[in-house]
């Protein structure tokens, strides 16, 4: 129900941050009139409500809500297939008004499937790539005000109902990799070889030990987003940030996650990628 909707919102938001009871956020909805919350392609959700002089009230509170609270960012591209299952599971987790999935120029049906789960999202009429879908949230969520940013991926190998394990950790200061298992008998031989490769590397140019430097399920601090250029737009972003995190003196943490690879495709396409990270090494040595 809308009610229903409205009082896990709010007492998401607020009970995260030991702010407010559940109770106590059901007692406010009720004082505020509110009878009906819709979705909208902005970042909080609509209140219809008889009291319109609460709704100036409402956006400064969510605007203060955001300073402590964490924009989850999905980067999809043709994910139509995992989108609405993925969208069910983050809402058990994440309030609506705190998610926001970025559609990379989809050739499939993902567009309309975020339009009828009516979820916020930014379509791209083309594929940019993850660096420049990454980097639309990104945007998003600083001008927003949110005091960090949740990266996950569209295709199920991130599972969201490990989301918590980041949410526990977040003080705003501290990059925080999800960190996989690097067992050969669960993680495809190529993808093992090169991550481990990639991670001995940017932890020797970062100066901080980083085990999977290839997982994209992060929590960003904003202020952190703010303080470096993130210039590449493929894969390499990732690699780009780890770098630069080192580069300003960032604390780079982990919290342990599932290793997941059942029935996801992959766009990475190892060579162009390689070369690209090889490109970020020889900026690190060269300019």
């Amino acid at each position: 129900s809308s009610d229903a909707f409205w009082i896990d919102c709010l007492s998401q938001s607020l009970t995260r941050h030991s702010m407010m009871s559940e109770r106590s956020a059901v007692w406010l909805a009720h004082s505020l009139g509110v009878r009906e919350v819709g979705r909208s392609n902005r970042l909080a959700p609509t209140i219809i409500s008889p009291f319109w002089s609460y709704c100036s009230l409402w956006d400064n509170m969510m605007g203060k809500l955001e300073q402590v609270s964490v924009l989850v960012i999905v980067p999809a591209y043709n994910a139509a297939k995992h989108l609405p299952e993925l969208i069910a599971r983050l809402r058990k987790y994440v309030c609506d008004s705190n998610i926001l999935i970025i559609n990379d120029g989809s050739t499939d049906s993902s567009l309309d499937i975020l339009k009828q789960q009516q979820i916020n999202y930014i379509s791209f009429p083309q594929n940019r790539g993850k660096g420049a879908a990454l980097a639309a949230g990104f945007d998003c969520a600083i001008k927003r005000g949110y005091r960090s940013v949740l990266t996950i991926d569209a295709d199920l190998q991130h599972l969201p109902e490990e989301i918590p394990r980041f949410f526990a950790v977040d003080d705003g200061q501290h990059l925080v990799i999800g960190t996989r298992p690097m067992l050969l008998k669960i993680m495809p031989f190529p993808r093992w070889l090169s991550n481990n490769l990639c991670s001995l590397i940017i932890s020797i140019f970062s100066k901080r030990r980083v085990r999977d430097s290839q997982s994209g399920f992060r929590l960003i601090p904003a202020k952190m987003l703010k303080a470096m250029p993130l210039l590449t737009v493929g894969y390499d972003f990732e690699s780009e940030m780890l770098f630069k995190a080192g580069a300003i003196g960032c604390d780079i943490a982990e919290v342990p996650i599932s290793t997941v690879y059942e029935e996801s495709q992959s766009y990475i396409n190892p060579l162009k990628d390689t070369l690209r990270f090889i490109r970020q090494i020889w900026k690190r040595i060269w300019v």
